[in-house]
């Protein structure tokens, strides 16, 4: 497991299938009962986990 593969799964608290990187965008995906926690409150998590890695975060549903 990679460093920010870690890091996603610790900050966005859920289980991640899958991260794809495209660029300066990282794209993740989770199971979909899951993206709402992913995401946070009014995208807070999101937010939090950019900044942080400084890369732009998309999560998807699987």
């Amino acid at each position: 497991m990679d460093e920010t593969f870690k890091k996603l799964k610790r900050m966005l608290n859920v289980e991640i299938l899958e991260v794809k990187y495209e660029g300066d965008k990282i794209i993740v995906y989770v199971p979909a009962d899951q993206v709402r926690i992913a995401v946070g409150t009014g995208g807070a998590a999101v937010k939090a986990a950019e900044l942080v890695l400084g890369k732009k975060i998309e999560v998807k549903a699987r």
